[in-house]
């Protein structure tokens, strides 16, 4: 018998459950799932949002054995560019989850050889291609080869791997617009506005 969840492709994995619904209620509860070896796990989420921007989604990595191993939160407004829907899905994760990199629709885990790749010739003197404040740090952010129906950014903050990943691709223009990511553990604003489940979120394009 063997109690760990497993994927054909990648082997044992940490299983991902996401919220039928989003809203002030279920955010909190999201945010009350325990997470191993650290306080909690980052929630990320654009604050303040943009005109027509809502909240779409709340999802995490885990089970009661493991704790929260990576959390996602969805997000649904107007493409920057196109004006057309847009969804983005902002991922915090510990090494090793892979949950980054299934959204991304990348190989591997961990993205590090990616953000190498990006910097070109490993120097690291190639500079990050959007930049955002994760809890008042500034935060570069690198994009990575994935699908041509998105686009995929890479960093890190909170010691863990940080993804924003966009649908269409013209929207990771999104981050061009001076975001400031805030960490809802810390406090989900009475403000925030919710919309109808992201599809990207739960699977179903």
């Amino acid at each position: 018998m063997h109690s760990a969840w497993r994927c054909d492709n990648c082997g044992d994995v940490h299983p991902f459950h996401v919220a039928d619904h989003i809203g002030p209620e279920i955010l909190e509860s999201a945010l009350r799932q325990p997470a191993p070896s650290v306080e909690h796990m980052p929630v990320w989420c654009p604050w303040p949002l943009p005109p027509g921007w809502m909240v779409t989604g709340v999802g995490w990595a885990g089970d009661d054995r493991s704790g929260v191993r990576a959390t996602a939160l969805s997000c649904s407004g107007p493409d920057p560019l196109g004006g057309g829907p847009a969804d983005l899905i902002l991922i915090a994760e510990q090494p090793g989850v892979g949950l980054g990199t299934r959204f991304a629709g990348i190989p591997g885990i961990d993205p590090g050889y990616l953000i190498a790749e990006a910097l070109g010739d490993g120097s690291g003197r190639a500079g990050p291609h959007a930049k955002v404040k994760a809890c008042g740090h500034p935060t570069p952010l690198w994009c990575v080869k994935s699908p041509e129906d998105r686009s995929a950014y890479v960093s890190e903050a909170k010691g863990m791997w940080l993804y924003a990943v966009a649908w269409p691709a013209s929207a990771g223009y999104f981050l061009a617009e001076h975001v400031v990511l805030h960490d809802l553990s810390d406090g989900i604003p009475p403000e925030l506005m919710y919309g109808a489940p992201s599809p990207y979120l739960h699977g179903r394009v």
